[in-house]
């Protein structure tokens, strides 16, 4: 039972730090965002699994990890505020050409991240050429082109 009440803290500490991180903080990870992960991973691990090493508390840790991530998808269907607290809504970075500086700011992403997908996404080169951009739920930029006249 002990390894059941450690995994399921350490997996609602970790759901709590990532949502106040950010939607971008794993959208695109860098070098260090993958070593970052790693040592998290090694230091949530010795938390989970205490003095017991065997391969039955490695499983009813990893049982426990999957049965809450379940849960939680299921409370997400059932409840939009749960899943708007888990999760956020997409957000409008770029509205007809203009960036929402306000909006940019709370979401740690500038003109560069806009530009940059609008580049990959679509061979945008400029703001004004974008209709909206928009930050999704899983951290990327959606780019909604505006029409050619």
């Amino acid at each position: 039972m002990d390894s059941v009440l450690r995994a399921a803290a350490i997996y609602i500490g970790l759901m709590i730090i990532m949502r106040f991180a950010g939607k971008r903080s794993l959208a695109q990870i860098t070098t260090f965002d993958f070593v970052l992960l790693l040592i998290i991973s090694e230091a949530t691990q010795q938390a989970m699994i205490g003095q017991d090493f065997s391969v039955t508390n490695a499983l009813i840790v990893i049982m426990t990890l999957v049965m809450l991530d379940i849960g939680f998808s299921l409370l997400k269907r059932r409840s939009k505020t749960i899943d708007k607290l888990l999760d956020d809504v997409p957000l409008v970075l770029v509205a007809d050409g203009v960036a929402l500086k306000d909006r940019m700011a709370k979401a740690r992403v500038d003109e560069q991240d806009v530009l940059t997908a609008a580049r990959h996404l679509q061979g945008i080169e400029r703001l004004d050429q974008i209709r909206y951009a928009v930050l999704e739920r899983s951290g990327g930029i959606s780019i909604i082109p505006k029409q050619a006249k």
